[in-house]
């Protein structure tokens, strides 16, 4: 009786854990954590990602993918135009079961421009959500104040979903 008590606070804990992560002091710690949450996948990894340059959470991904975990990230229209071989959107873009997007922002009349897609988020197996101010960059780890958020919450995760979706829908896949 006592261990399956013990067993369902276990449960009931790790499915609700949270973690604040503040870059650049726990940049070893939030790296850590993406690349375990990418590991850790078995059927799904959802990215909105503004910039990502980061080789070493891309090899993860390549990885995943070559697990059969499926793999979808939308970036913003305009990334990697300027250094195509800084940006992972290229790299990753080769692989079977990674499907690359990318959005046009609203356009802006005032401005006579377009908005960006500015997100920094990821959903995990449908159940883990990692988001916050960080892009996937090695300045975001290593020089950059940010944050970086990780929650296992299903009901989060399916609130990033449906943004997800709805993002996906106006974007364009890449190649």
């Amino acid at each position: 009786m006592f261990l399956t008590l013990l067993l369902l606070t276990f449960v009931r804990v790790s499915l609700n854990a949270s973690e604040l992560y503040l870059l650049p002091q726990d940049s070893s710690k939030a790296l850590s954590a993406i690349l375990k949450s990418i590991d850790h996948s078995h059927k799904s990894i959802r990215i909105m990602i503004y910039n990502f340059t980061h080789k070493k959470i891309a090899k993860r991904l390549k990885i995943a993918a070559k697990r059969g975990v499926r793999v979808e990230i939308i970036f913003d229209q305009k990334n990697g135009r300027e250094d195509k071989r800084r940006s992972m959107l290229y790299y990753l873009a080769k692989y079977k079961n990674i499907f690359i997007y990318k959005l046009k922002g609203k356009y802006i009349k005032s401005g006579d421009r377009y908005g960006i897609m500015h997100m920094k988020s990821a959903i995990f197996d449908h159940r883990r959500v990692i988001f916050g101010s960080a892009n996937w960059t090695y300045s975001a780890f290593g020089k950059n104040y940010e944050m970086l958020y990780v929650e296992d919450d299903y009901a989060k995760a399916k609130q990033f979903e449906k943004y997800f979706e709805m993002m996906k829908k106006k974007s364009k896949p890449f190649r």
